[in-house]
């Protein structure tokens, strides 16, 4: 039993001579678990034989109901992301990161009763509801203490972690199919087996995390740094607390970027091994390595965006964003007509690059606006927009497809209309990002009676 005192943010203080470089690991151990979600789709052609086992009998379920698990996760990962982002800032990441971790792996265990017994609402509130939350206070816990601990590239830090989340596919998709692969037999596909042993070894990877972290003293900087004086563009050395932050035009017009961004991308990671699978008519593997493929990408693009946007700035990062974007999803039809998996793959793979890089940025674009004394609040609220492209994504993608299908367009080709619509939503996205300005003092901590 832990003692809840050691989970208080006052024991979490580091003491003199502690290296700030142990802060990423700690944060990488949360997100490289909850990052987990990306690779969500390895379950659904499984899921869809539970009862058939070798082929989907006439009460199994169907793609687009099984789409409902992985938006409803992401739906409340945003919901709660807004509603716990003042009481991770107050209680510190310490306990965030320890509640975490017990609600995203009691959603597996909950997921794993819920397939036993075939019943799709009890998937729903575990790996949907309970899971959904734990992703949502483990995806904001070390954001704000990263960008305290590394004001010298906020950019850089906040990437470090977060492209943790983006890279959690990576062991999570082919860990998956090993399990489930291993507890296969007659009479299962071994998903309910896979969810309550990978529950168990993300409960385990993500305390290591829980302890590990610390919170910088206060006043803290780091040996050399010298804050700048000078202003600069879309930087403010104010501070806006996130009640008000919520009342600028700002917080909205990236609440807007952010939706669009994510849209585009999540869609097609939600669905990603089905897709590959029935375009190029390959095994479940291949689909298998092809989400392995663009997690890899998302998190590199996590880090190397983020980074970069510390020397050219937010606002031109997300310009590359939409602009490149447009231009590689109008291209996709053609490159799967062409049967090209090198085309095909190359351009999924850097827009997810730029999926990653969005959600990396968008801290620092924050922490450049707001300051950073409640950024952590601020960018969980802002996260909300994640919860409606995590259903707006998928639900372009599963229902068009099942409505295309429908009219008698083949499979390999009933995801062409989603990519054209994908472009109208950049170019949303493209015109918003356009429309930002500094905020007004009058929002900053001090102002609002004086002004």
């Amino acid at each position: 039993m832990i003692p809840t005192s050691v989970l208080e943010k006052e024991q979490t203080i580091a003491q003199p001579g502690f290296n700030r470089w142990l802060i990423p690991p700690a944060a990488l151990a949360i997100h490289l678990c909850i990052g987990q979600v990306y690779g969500f789709s390895v379950f659904n052609l499984p899921m869809t034989k539970l009862l058939g086992i070798t082929q989907s009998a006439p009460t199994d379920w169907n793609l687009p109901t099984l789409g409902w698990i992985f938006s409803s996760a992401i739906a409340f990962l945003g919901i709660s992301a807004a509603f716990f982002g003042k009481w991770v800032e107050k209680e510190g990441p310490r306990k965030a990161m320890f509640v975490a971790a017990l609600c995203f792996s009691g959603g597996f265990f909950i997921s794993a009763l819920g397939v036993y017994l075939h019943q799709i609402v009890l998937v729903y509130l575990g790996y949907g509801v309970l899971g959904g939350i734990g992703l949502g206070i483990g995806y904001i816990s070390p954001v704000s203490t990263l960008i305290k601990w590394f004001p010298d590239r906020p950019g850089m830090a906040t990437g470090m972690a977060i492209m943790g989340f983006g890279g959690g596919a990576i062991i999570g998709s082919p860990l998956a199919v090993a399990l489930m692969n291993h507890f296969k037999s007659s009479t299962s596909v071994g998903v309910w087996q896979t969810f309550v042993v990978m529950g168990a070894i993300y409960l385990c990877l993500m305390m290591c995390g829980v302890f590990l972290v610390r919170v910088a003293p206060p006043g803290w900087q780091p040996a050399g740094y010298t804050p700048s004086v000078q202003p600069k563009k879309l930087l403010t050395t104010a501070n806006v607390n996130a009640d008000n932050a919520i009342k600028t035009q700002q917080f909205w017009l990236l609440w807007v970027v952010l939706c669009t961004n994510v849209t585009a991308g999540i869609g097609v990671l939600s669905q990603a091994s089905p897709m590959i699978q029935e375009m190029f008519k390959v095994s479940a593997s291949v689909g298998a390595g092809f989400v392995v493929l663009l997690s890899l990408f998302n998190l590199v693009g996590r880090f190397f965006w983020s980074f970069l946007s510390d020397y050219i700035g937010r606002k031109r990062t997300y310009m590359i964003f939409f602009g490149l974007g447009m231009i590689l999803y109008a291209l996709i039809p053609t490159t799967g007509k062409m049967g090209n998996f090198l085309l095909f793959y190359g351009g999924f793979c850097i827009i997810l690059t730029m999926y990653g890089g969005g959600f990396a940025t968008i801290p620092a674009y924050l922490r450049d606006l707001f300051g950073t004394v409640q950024v952590g609040a601020i960018h969980g609220r802002l996260l909300t927009a994640w919860s409606v492209a995590g259903v707006l994504g998928p639900v372009l993608v599963n229902y068009i497809r099942e409505s295309q299908i429908n009219h008698g367009i083949p499979k390999a080709e009933a995801y062409t209309l989603t990519m054209y619509i994908m472009v109208g939503v950049l170019l949303v996205g493209f015109i918003t990002n356009l429309l930002v300005r500094e905020v007004h003092r009058k929002y900053s901590i001090g102002q609002e009676t004086s002004s």
